[in-house]
């Protein structure tokens, strides 16, 4: 009975209005839609949501927060300042209407960072206002497992040796807990511990609790002291080809992040547990245009070590099984970097210096597609950046150098004839040899290095509330690639997508994307090509809200996946989603249901999903089935925050769900979490 009640929920989500729970500017992240890149996404989910969790006021904000912004350009920023500038004090959000270039997409995404208040006049720090008016939350979320995965099944006697390094050391639940101080944007402090599923607490290998903490201090703004960081922090600069720790500067659903340089030190807030520096860096200001930066970090690295040699280094955080404890800590690496940056009118510039050494020598094992992957004790990048403006158009761009004298050089050009409509050339040459063991920059390969390519972009507003993005990106790999045993290949990708708002309750966007990449196709044991991979993906997407706290969305997604002249795989995925809020009871809810049918895992859909504040929700469907997921938000007095979600996901033609420590028997799946969070 009850599942009929289920099946029942789910079609009444396809045909009726729905429930949709989500702020306006996740919809810009939910064009990602590709596994490429997810980590550094949901890195930036993680720092937008906390953006949007503590806004700034428009009548006092800064060029450096607007830059935070990825979907702003250059331009934009230029003309919300000016326009705050010439008609301040704003009294209302609807004024922002009157910068001029602004669209409606940019409107409505701009409500979840900037509030309107009252310029008030900048007190003196001091310790008694340090404690009287700082701002100060912490929560605590929990995953609870309601499916029983073989890696916590029970060992048989007589199966220890064989079963032992296949059991989780922990139980099934995940764990996190948050803290942060803040005063105004001066002073930063913040606490974080992690337990993900699998691994011990305060047990067996884990004594000391939680497998991860993070601690951060940052100190901003005071006086020619432009920010201090301590603890664990994050380093950006350039354009991502020397040391950039920040948003990942690849090919995004706008281009106005592209020419944007990185913002240097900042505080560390991520559950990553690999992408992060650990130790201490200031940045010092004078004549309000040079920035001089120095940072050092140290800290332990987990690592595949053989005969005092560092093979792999390991970066997804998991201590659950036998062998990731044996890899936990292994290797130890300290880094030291220096930056100095010059902000003129007209030109922007800087150099840019990183040194790294690990207490022992990494070298991989030998294969043809790593042959010119990092190798050795130690290792140094140095990097230049510029940008300059003349009118209409912006030349930006860095080159940089390894220990070996390798190049890898990025530059782009980009013309806008009005602050609506931009073209961009972006052009890139990243030596076979060069390395670089903290650069993401713009890419289309895995690493940093065995590519060469041009992209070239449009993006402009045709009318007031038509949007139009596209872009053709050409590139070549000089050297054998993983899973590509050929020299020389190459591929391209292409993208047009549209937007349409008529009006302020209603948006639609459509977006086509091909993508042909070299792939081995293996035929028998003895025959194996090099062969076009090609995906082709349709994306529409409506957004509805009939009232000010009901919002409807549906999404459909077809993809098509295929090697040339060999198969062809079909993926479909359909879904909506709901939600409803009750502003006299402090509460929110949603629902979403999603319909998938794919031929295998090559023709995946990933479709976004709303999850709980900070936690990134985005997976991979394939085969046959249904996904449901229901949430609610309650917030008491704005002082306690509630929040809940379950979901449940059914599948048609298994009766085995994933595989190894994380099989589940049957062919459904569910998950349930919950967080709290506490404000004063």
């Amino acid at each position: 009975m009850w599942k009929r009640l289920v099946y029942f929920c789910v079609s009444a989500i396809f045909t009726c209005v729905n429930l949709y729970g989500q702020s306006s500017w996740m919809e810009w992240e939910e064009q990602i839609g590709e596994e490429e890149g997810m980590a550094s996404w949901r890195e930036r989910y993680e720092e937008l949501s906390e953006l949007a969790e503590h806004p700034w006021n428009v009548n006092t904000v800064t060029k450096e927060e607007l830059e935070q912004l990825p979907f702003l350009s250059d331009k934009m920023i230029e003309n919300i300042l000016y326009y705050v500038y010439k008609h301040g004090p704003l009294v209302s959000m609807n004024e922002l209407w009157g910068v001029e270039g602004m669209d409606r997409q940019t409107r409505v995404f701009l409500e979840d960072f900037l509030y309107v208040e009252e310029p008030v006049h900048k007190e003196r720090f001091s310790w008694r206002n340090l404690w009287k008016n700082n701002k100060q939350e912490l929560w605590i979320r929990t995953d609870v497992p309601l499916n029983k995965k073989a890696g916590y099944a029970g060992i048989p006697l007589g199966q220890e040796d064989k079963l032992a390094s296949k059991r989780y050391y922990g139980d099934p639940f995940y764990v996190n807990l948050r803290y942060r101080f803040q005063y105004r944007d001066h002073v930063y402090v913040s606490f974080a511990a992690e337990k993900d599923a699998g691994e011990p607490f305060f047990r067996r290998y884990n004594r000391k609790g939680f497998d991860f903490y993070s601690a951060s201090l940052q100190l901003k703004d005071f006086g020619h002291l432009h920010t201090l960081v301590a603890g664990n922090y994050k380093a950006s600069f350039g354009y991502g080809l020397v040391m950039n720790m920040g948003f990942g500067l690849g090919k995004a659903t706008s281009f106005s992040a592209l020419s944007r340089a990185g913002q240097g030190l900042s505080k560390y807030t991520s559950m990553n547990e690999a992408n992060y520096l650990q130790g201490v860096g200031m940045s010092w200001k004078w004549n309000k245009r040079w920035i001089w930066t120095g940072f050092f970090s140290f800290r332990p690295q987990d690592a595949t070590t053989d005969n005092k040699c560092i093979t792999t280094l390991k970066t997804d955080g998991y201590h659950r099984l036998k062998k990731d404890m044996e890899k936990k800590n292994t290797a130890l690496n300290a880094l030291a970097g220096s930056n100095l940056t010059y902000d003129g009118k007209y030109f922007e510039g800087g150099l840019t210096v990183v040194y790294n050494v690990f207490n022992k020598m990494l070298n991989p094992a030998e294969r043809l597609y790593n042959r010119y992957y990092p190798r050795g004790k130690y290792f140094y990048n140095v990097g230049v950046n510029y940008k300059w403006y003349k009118g209409k158009f912006v030349f930006s761009g860095e080159t940089a150098v390894d220990k070996q004298g390798k190049v890898a050089t990025l530059n782009q050009l980009t013309y806008s004839p009005t602050v609506n409509t931009s073209w961009i050339v972006i052009n890139r040459y990243y030596d076979k040899k060069y390395q670089s063991l903290y650069g993401n920059g713009f890419r289309e390969n895995s690493r940093l290095q065995n590519e060469a390519g041009i992209f070239i972009g449009l993006e402009t507003s045709l009318l007031r509330n038509i949007k139009l993005l596209c872009y053709g990106d050409f590139f070549y790999f000089p050297w054998y690639r993983y899973l590509v045993d050929k020299q020389k290949t190459t591929g391209m990708e292409g993208v047009v997508q549209l937007s349409y708002s008529p009006l302020n309750s209603l948006d639609m966007w459509i977006k086509y994307s091909y993508k042909n990449k070299a792939k081995n196709y293996k035929v028998s044991d003895e025959e194996k090509y090099v062969l076009p991979n090609i995906r082709q993906r349709f994306h529409y997407q409506l957004t509805y809200s009939p009232v000010k706290y009901i919002r409807w969305k549906t999404v459909m997604e077809y993809v098509r996946s295929s090697v040339f002249r060999q198969e062809v795989s079909n993926g479909l995925a359909v879904g909506s989603n709901l939600k409803l809020e009750i502003p006299r009871w402090a509460l929110r809810a949603f629902v979403s249901g999603t319909w998938f049918r794919t031929e295998d895992y090559a023709s995946r859909v990933y479709m976004y999903e709303q999850g709980l504040l900070y936690a990134f929700s985005m997976g991979a469907l394939y085969g046959r089935g249904e996904r449901l997921a229901v949430g609610l938000d309650y917030n008491w007095k704005k002082r306690v925050f509630f929040q809940m979600k379950w979901g449940w996901t059914h599948y048609r033609d298994r009766n085995l769900i994933s595989s190894g420590a994380e099989e589940i028997l049957g062919n459904q799946k569910y998950d349930l979490q919950f967080q709290v969070r506490l404000k004063w």
